[in-house]
C-alpha cells in the first residue's frame, strides 16, 4: 500500500496515493442533610417513604458501574473476548474499501483527534458509507482504561473518569488497569431515550437510598466511536442529546429529582441519504466535519469494487488476511499520529487567514475555526510532518465549513468549491 496521505494538490485533493483502497462494589457520596423534617410518610411519584423528625444525612450508592477484577480474571476475559471475536462475522477491511477518500480521510482524522468533534457522511444509498464506517473497528488503537468499569475511565484523566472510579481514587485505592481497543457502539433508530442516556430506579433510590444506575449507550461509547446510521432520520430530541455530550463531554439523567452525571466523550459519526431528508442547520453545525460521498462513475472501478465484494463473500478470513499487511501499516500510521498531534505547530499567519477565510464566507460562531485548526493539525501529524502548511489547510477546510455555510433549511450543502473559493482568495 502507498502513503496513506500524499501530498495535496492545488485543487486540494485528498492526496492522490490516500488508500488502495456486573457484580458491583458500591461507590457511595453523601446527599445534604435534610433540615427541619417532620415525622410521618411523604410521596414521591407514588411511593411513600417515611421520614423522621431529625437532620440526617441520606447515604446513596451507585451501583451496576464497574467491577474490580484480579488480572487471572482480566486474563479470562481477554481470551473470552478474543474468542468471541473470533466467532463474530470479519469486517470488511479498511484498506480494501476503493475510492470515497474524502470520507475514509475525514474518518481517521477524528480518530488521530477525538477533540476535531466528530464526522457527519452524507451520500447515495449504496455506496459504502456504513461499511466503510464499520470497518474503522480493525483500525481503532488501544487505550488505558480501568478494568471493568462500565465508563471506559482513564486511570491519568480524572475528566473522564466515572464516579465509582473517582470514589476509589479519593480513597487511596490502587486502580486495575487493562489495555483495550477503543471501543465502537452502534446506535439503533429504534432506541429510546432510557436506553441511550441511562436508567435510575427511582423505587430502589427512595425506598433503600441506593441509586441504582444501569449505564446506557453513552456510557458504553465515552473514550470511543459512536455511530448512528440514517442519522437523519433518528428523532430530534435524541439528536440533541448525543450533540450536547459530545459537546460537553458529559451525560446527566435527571429522574424525580435523582440526578447522576458521568463522562462521554465520544467521537459521533453519523450517516444518512439526503434523498431521506437532512439534519436541521443548527444541528449539522454542531458535527466537526462534513464528508460527501457519491456514486463511483469509473465503469473499472465499479468492476473491482464488485469483484473485492464477491471475493470478501466468499472466503471473508482469507480476503482479510490478504489486506492484513496493509490495515498494520495503517494502524502504525494511526497510532504514530496520535502521539505526535501535541508537537505538531500551525503558524500565527495561518491560523489568522482561517479565520479570515470563516469571517468572509459569514460562518456563525467559531466552531468553524476550531476544527479547521485542528483537522489541519491531524493531517500533519498523519503524514509525519510536525508542522502545518496552507495544503494541509486545503485539504480539510471544505469539510469543515461547507456544512455550516446554509442558512436556509431548504438549501443543499455546498459541494465546498465556494469555500476553496475563498481560500485561494485569501491565501494567495
Amino acid at each position: 500500500m502507498e502513503g496513506i496521505v500524499g501530498t495535496a494538490s492545488a485543487a486540494a485533493s485528498f492526496a492522490s496515493g490516500l488508500f488502495p483502497s456486573h457484580s458491583s462494589k458500591s461507590a457511595s457520596f453523601f446527599l445534604p442533610p435534610a433540615s427541619g423534617l417532620s415525622s410521618g410518610r411523604k410521596f414521591y411519584g407514588g411511593i411513600g417513604v417515611a421520614l423522621r423528625k431529625e437532620r440526617f444525612q441520606f447515604r446513596v450508592s451507585i451501583s451496576k458501574v464497574a467491577t474490580e477484577s484480579s488480572p487471572a480474571q482480566s486474563q479470562f476475559q481477554v481470551q473470552k473476548l478474543a474468542a468471541s471475536k473470533e466467532s463474530q462475522r470479519p469486517v470488511y477491511p479498511f484498506a480494501a474499501i476503493v475510492g470515497q477518500d474524502e470520507m475514509k480521510l475525514c474518518l481517521l482524522l477524528n480518530v488521530i483527534d477525538p477533540k476535531i468533534g466528530g464526522v457527519m457522511i452524507m451520500g447515495d444509498r449504496g455506496t459504502g458509507k456504513s461499511t466503510t464506517v464499520r470497518s474503522m473497528v480493525d483500525l481503532l488503537p488501544e487505550i488505558k482504561v480501568v478494568s471493568g468499569d462500565a465508563f471506559n475511565s482513564d486511570p491519568e484523566d480524572p475528566e473522564v473518569q466515572g464516579p465509582e472510579v473517582r470514589e476509589k481514587l479519593m480513597r487511596g485505592e490502587e486502580l486495575s488497569v487493562v489495555f483495550t481497543k477503543i471501543n465502537m457502539v452502534d446506535l439503533p433508530l429504534g432506541a429510546t431515550e432510557d436506553r441511550v442516556c441511562g436508567t435510575i430506579d427511582i423505587e430502589k433510590a427512595l425506598t433503600e437510598g441506593v441509586k441504582a444506575f444501569e449505564p446506557g449507550l453513552l456510557a458504553k461509547a465515552n473514550r470511543g466511536i459512536l455511530y448512528v446510521d440514517e442519522v437523519n432520520l433518528l428523532d430530534d430530541h435524541l439528536v440533541d442529546v448525543l450533540l450536547d455530550s459530545a459537546a460537553s463531554g458529559w451525560n446527566t439523567v435527571e429522574r424525580e429529582g435523582i440526578s447522576i452525571s458521568h463522562p462521554a466523550r465520544f467521537i459521533l459519526i453519523g450517516s444518512g441519504n439526503p434523498e431521506e431528508g437532512e439534519l436541521r442547520p443548527q444541528l449539522l453545525d454542531r458535527f466537526g466535519m462534513h464528508a460527501q460521498v457519491g456514486t463511483v462513475k469509473d465503469a473499472e472501478l465499479r468492476v473491482k469494487i464488485v469483484e473485492e465484494r464477491a471475493r470478501f463473500d466468499r472466503n471473508p478470513k482469507e480476503f482479510r488476511e490478504s489486506y492484513k499487511a496493509a490495515q498494520e501499516k495503517l494502524q502504525r500510521q494511526i497510532a504514530s499520529a496520535r502521539s505526535s498531534l501535541s508537537a505538531v505547530t500551525i503558524d500565527q499567519d495561518l491560523k489568522v487567514k482561517i479565520s479570515e477565510v470563516c469571517a468572509e464566507l459569514n460562518v456563525d460562531g467559531l466552531r468553524g475555526d476550531i476544527v479547521t485548526n485542528r483537522a489541519a493539525r491531524a493531517l500533519a501529524a498523519l503524514k509525519g510532518k510536525d508542522e502545518v502548511a496552507a495544503e494541509d489547510i486545503a485539504t480539510v477546510i471544505p469539510n469543515c465549513l461547507r456544512h455550516r455555510l446554509r442558512k436556509d433549511p431548504l438549501e443543499s450543502i455546498d459541494s465546498g468549491l465556494l469555500v476553496l473559493e475563498k481560500f485561494y482568495e485569501v491565501f494567495t
